[in-house]
């Protein structure tokens, strides 16, 4: 009897799959099991058990599975509930959500191998050169993968040959498939069982007077077995004994010593006792009962902590209690900076219950990770970033997002577009866990949540050990230009500052929310700026590698010498990036050392770490960067913050733009004075008077939040309002016109439920040579997202179905922003 189960794959498809199991395999067929599936032509897809059924499918015909690639289930039920939620709410396939989750480690690699036909027949006479050496070499090996058959012939392209050996009916194509995981093995060796009395180890010894270095291995491997038993790490028994890898093989030759590769974990873990809890004062333990209170009301609780308030302690005593009772922790974080600092940390106290997860592991140990925490008995706190969400949890008590009101939980390419804030707080429904939102400064929505009684909320209104918050003071770039007194982007009051902090041996940051030197090239006879040749904006000029860069699309060119436009040598570099404040800075203080901290210097797995140690160690004097260094980062030496210029933050085109600003100054501005010595903060800016710069000056969050939710009120933008944006990209600008022109009238029935904006093109309305247009959508949230939704859908159906929009790229993002 033919039984079906139906098996969702890691594609971009709205659909799920029936495949056929035999009677005899279909009690292998777990809800959350990945299986092999044939699916196109001659192709082998990775694909998870999520169900079964009855009725099957007449559009297509129905294929069996090849084989199940677990005993066990790696997805659970709960997970595959969340990827649902996902996919509805942000409009995109649950196999986009799945492969997104998923280590690509689980993920199978179909190959291409060459083997030749049981019943070929041929002669050498009608074979050419490369023809025969590829025969002659399958007779030898029986399959062939495509890199072997380019060495044999040393020929780059050598389908032309295969598909003629094709067609002269000798050899065929095999899809081969094979994990991409290997677990991560390491050499052991041991004492061969022929020594194991006294007289046989003695008579041993005897024998090796003549081979001292190999005497001297047996010795060290007797001293290590009292400490590590009778397996000694094969490297490790090298090192204390002073020997080589040779020596150690001359043993395992002689049969004296046995070697065993052991599987490892690349997990690391500390298993020694953690360190003792810090003890609250007044403020914090009032915030825990308050937590707790929204706890037992089953509310989600958003800690609004000013910086340096000691958020973190409060957490740990959290994070302690559900351990205790045996449950998972989510430690959510923004960014990857801020959970090198944080694991340490945490490490202190938790040790090896501590794992961490996000993109700058390596594959396989993310999938170790996940392994941990789907099979493990034990309770552990899992520090991750956005990707963290989509874990195996089994056994969640508390789900933990620092820095809640961050834009870099949100995912914006590829899909799922999701919030990661907003995904945990549906993780925590699905498991009845404790959900705890903390910053300093929280996100509108965040905080009208909490208004409107959504959200519980908890306060820390002070410092720890009552430090004050550091000075905010602006400085007025006009008034500094019309009097002379700046020295490249640096006032007399900015480089005062820095020069006493560094006659009292303490540590400065300085803040420019740009990397690379400059924004632009100018000619100064013409004004021609460069221009990346794939999208519609300029070039940054990056002097450390004497380069011109796209930020959009990787494009790079070295830097002119003259204009393009008219041959003048007379060019000259506009606006200020990170690079340019670390030169300037080294001109005015030539003795002591600055680092930067942007992308360009942390795109290695452990950069992070390297500047984020030296800066702790007090082995640098001065640090520069962009919003890495806003988020939550714990330096105890640095007194003094520099802005060195806002303006860019407070005009950029974005109805979050005033918020953000706010949000980012007054984290920076909390990096300084964190310990008993009140910190101080230059603002520079050529509006030091604007009412948002004014409001960071004195931590008024309050008054900003009450004007920008009135203001978004009145414009019709979240939280009153729900965003949904669709995008429309192709290589031809008439097509893309025309495109969302006709998307925009399906969508006008919804001109009811709020406001249709566009199409329009975006401030970069090009970029890789594909042109953009967007339309908007804002809906009143009384009415129903999902009528809203499913219009839109039917829209895009119909769409996707007119050929000449197939070369239209449309792309949904619900919240984007």
């Amino acid at each position: 009897m033919k039984q079906y189960i139906l098996v969702l794959l890691p594609l971009p498809l709205s659909r799920i799959f029936t495949y056929e199991v035999s009677s005899d395999a279909f009690h292998l067929a777990q809800i959350g099991i990945r299986v092999a599936v044939p699916f196109g032509k001659n192709k082998i897809q990775t694909g998870i058990v999520v169900g079964y059924t009855d009725d099957v499918p007449t559009e297509y015909e129905v294929k069996s599975i090849e084989f199940f690639l677990d005993e066990e289930p790696i997805i659970t039920i709960e997970q595959l509930k969340l990827w649902k939620w996902i996919s509805q709410y942000y409009m995109c396939s649950m196999g986009q959500v799945m492969k997104a989750a998923l280590p690509k480690s689980f993920l199978l690699e179909s190959e291409t191998t060459l083997v030749l036909k049981e019943d070929s027949i041929y002669s050498q006479e009608d074979l050419t050169d490369n023809e025969f050496l590829i025969v002659e070499a399958l007779e030898n090996k029986a399959v062939l993968k495509i890199e072997d058959i380019i060495s044999i012939t040393e020929r780059k392209t050598v389908m032309p040959i295969i598909n003629n050996l094709i067609a002269k009916d000798i050899l065929t194509l095999k899809e081969e498939v094979k994990e991409r995981y290997k677990p991560k093995t390491e050499n052991f060796v041991r004492l061969h069982e022929n020594y194991a009395n006294d007289n046989d180890l003695r008579t041993l010894l005897n024998t090796l007077e003549r081979a001292p270095k190999q005497k001297d291995v047996i010795l060290a491997l007797f001293t290590l077995r009292a400490k590590y038993g009778d397996f000694i790490k094969r490297s490790v028994l090298i090192e204390r004994s002073q020997s080589s890898s040779n020596t150690i093989k001359a043993l395992l030759d002689k049969e004296i010593l046995v070697q065993e590769a052991f599987r490892i974990d690349r997990v690391k873990s500390n298993k020694e006792k953690g360190s003792e809890l810090k003890t609250l004062n007044t403020d914090q333990q009032k915030a825990i009962d308050n937590i707790k209170l929204g706890f037992e009301n089953s509310k989600p609780v958003l800690l609004h902590g000013v910086t340096s308030s000691g958020k973190t302690e409060v957490y740990v005593r959290l994070i302690l209690e559900e351990l205790e009772k045996g449950n998972q922790v989510l430690y959510l974080l923004p960014e990857i900076a801020l959970t090198t600092q944080l694991i340490s940390r945490l490490q202190n106290y938790f040790k090896h219950k501590v794992l961490v997860y996000h993109s700058r592991y390596t594959t396989n140990e993310r999938l170790e990770t996940w392994n941990h925490i789907l099979d493990s008995k034990e309770s552990y706190v899992i520090i991750g970033a956005r990707s963290a969400v989509l874990l195996p949890f089994s056994k969640l008590g508390l789900i933990i997002v620092d820095e809640e009101h961050e834009s870099s939980f949100k995912q914006f390419d590829p899909a799922p577009r999701y919030n990661a804030r907003d995904t945990a707080i549906v993780l925590g429904q699905l498991f009845n866990s404790r959900i705890l939102l903390g910053s300093a400064t929280p996100s509108l929505e965040s905080y009208y949540n909490v208004k409107s009684s959504k959200y519980y909320l908890a306060k820390l209104k002070r410092r720890f050990n009552n430090v004050l918050m550091p000075e905010i003071n602006m400085v007025d770039l006009k008034q500094k230009l019309r009097k002379k007194k700046m020295k490249g982007h640096f006032s007399d009051t900015l480089i005062a500052a820095i020069q006493e902090c560094f006659e009292n041996q303490e540590q400065v940051i300085l803040f420019q929310n740009r990397r690379g030197y400059s924004p632009f090239m100018e000619c100064n006879t013409c004004g021609h700026s460069p221009q990346c040749p794939r999208c519609d904006v300029s070039l940054t000029y990056h002097k450390y590698k004497g380069q011109l860069r796209c930020h959009y699309c990787g494009f790079h060119t070295a830097a002119p010498t003259h204009c393009a436009s008219c041959t003048s040598n007379d060019l000259s570099t506009k606006g200020l990036g990170t690079e340019q404040v670390e030169q300037e800075f080294k001109e005015l203080f030539p003795n002591h050392s600055i680092l930067r901290m942007d992308l360009d210097t942390t795109r290695g797995k452990n950069s992070y770490q390297t500047i984020i140690n030296q800066v702790e160690n007090q082995e640098v004097d001065c640090l520069v960067g962009t919003q890495m260094l806003t988020k939550g980062l714990d330096f105890r030496n640095v007194a003094l913050v520099g802005v060195l210029n806002a303006d860019s933050m407070l005009n950029f085109p974005d109805f979050r733009s005033h918020e953000r600003c706010f949000q980012l100054l007054t984290q920076v501005a909390g990096r300084s004075g964190r310990t008993n010595k009140r910190g101080k903060v230059l603002i520079q800016s050529y509006s030091p008077d604007h009412q948002i710069l004014q409001q960071v000056s004195v931590y008024d969050y309050h008054t900003m939040y009450k004007q920008q939710v009135e203001d978004r009120y009145q414009f019709k933008y979240p939280p009153y309002y729900r965003m949904i944006k669709i995008s429309f990209k192709a290589k031809d600008i008439t097509r893309v016109q025309e495109a969302a022109n006709w998307f925009y009238k399906g969508l006008q029935p919804l001109e009811s439920v709020g406001q249709l904006l566009g199409p329009e093109f975006p401030a970069v309305a090009r970029i890789r040579n594909q042109y953009l247009m967007n339309i908007f959508l804002k809906a009143d949230k009384k009415h129903s997202i999902a009528s809203i939704k499913n219009h839109i859908n039917k829209v895009k159906s119909s769409f996707e179905s007119i050929a000449p929009y197939r070369s239209v790229r449309c792309v949904i993002d619900v919240d984007p922003y």
